[in-house]
């Protein structure tokens, strides 16, 4: 006797296939796996135009694709810091949960201390310490595939994001995004205490602690501390050492910080960018400016930088 039995795999049929005598064992069944191994890539219907990568899902081809836009379209309301992807702003939403009498990054890395508000950016940060995302160029690890990929740009000199406006290129969407508020003037970080907006959340983040006074980054070399930690490293230079990096263009004098360079330039340009609200005076220093309010106007008239 001769017996076909039909199932179905994937939304493909598969024939089981026997023959003898159902009693005989010494004719194993045959499995003819064609329409297997081909129905993995016929459910693969949605394609990436740009990267030809295939998908099963429409949903999941859209979720890919902002892997080249760069869109965000998920804004978390606490801080209006923007994700590509809904999971990630629900990770993200449990640092602004946080109890506020409790430690704020509660999730302690066990090789190096550091601290994380959440499980899944502790989870992702210990994969540094292993050698499964380790660039083969330098040997620095990663924690993630996609950082891995965007860390060996570094080292390919690779692109893949231009900006439509004026045609510059960036190794990542996401400074691509950033970029592109440039040309949009959009901001759309907004301080929840004086209304000022920002392009960048971080830009928002440090100009939050001029309300709360907060001053996170102290100097390892006296007990001072600032709000920034560019901050940190200007005081360490202009304070702690002796070193003079930066250079005038227009006599080669050395300085310690980039704002003194500028600051001397003017020596050079003749540039007057502090200018006077009352009157038509211009000035080159920002402590000219002050003096001048004090002397001609009004004691504690309120000043302002037209250039910050």
């Amino acid at each position: 006797m001769h017996y076909v039995i039909c199932c179905v795999y994937a939304g493909s049929s598969v024939k089981f296939e026997m023959a003898g005598d159902s009693t005989d064992k010494s004719q194993p069944f045959e499995i003819k796996t064609e329409d297997i191994t081909s129905s993995d890539d016929k459910l693969r219907l949605h394609v990436c135009t740009v990267c030809d990568k295939h998908f099963r899902e429409k949903g999941h081809l859209n979720r890919h694709k902002r892997t080249h836009s760069g869109d965000k379209p998920f804004e978390c309301i606490v801080c209006y810091k923007r994700f590509a992807r809904q999971d990630v702003l629900n990770y993200h939403k449990q640092i602004h949960t946080v109890d506020k009498n409790a430690v704020e990054k509660r999730y302690s890395c066990s090789y190096c201390e550091k601290r994380f508000a959440t499980q899944i950016a502790l989870s992702c940060h210990k994969y540094i310490h292993t050698d499964k995302y380790k660039c083969t160029e330098c040997g620095n690890r990663c924690g993630s595939r996609k950082d891995l990929a965007r860390h060996s740009r570094i080292h390919s000199g690779e692109k893949p994001f231009e900006c439509r406006v004026c045609n510059k290129r960036f190794t990542t969407a996401s400074y691509l995004v950033k970029h592109r508020r440039i040309h949009s003037g959009e901001k759309p970080y907004k301080c929840q205490m004086c209304d000022k907006a920002f392009r960048q959340c971080d830009s928002l983040n440090i100009h939050i602690r001029v309300h709360t006074g907060e001053k996170p980054y102290k100097c390892s070399l006296c007990d001072k501390s600032f709000s920034n930690s560019t901050y940190v490293q200007i005081h360490k230079r202009s304070v702690h050492s002796n070193s003079r990096p930066y250079l005038c263009a227009y006599c080669g004098k050395t300085f310690k910080t980039n704002f003194l360079v500028k600051r001397h330039a003017v020596v050079h340009t003749g540039a007057k960018p502090y200018s006077c609200h009352h009157c038509a005076e211009r000035f080159a220093w920002l402590r000219h400016l002050k003096t001048h309010l004090l002397e001609s106007h009004t004691a504690g008239t309120l000043f302002t930088c037209h250039i910050c």
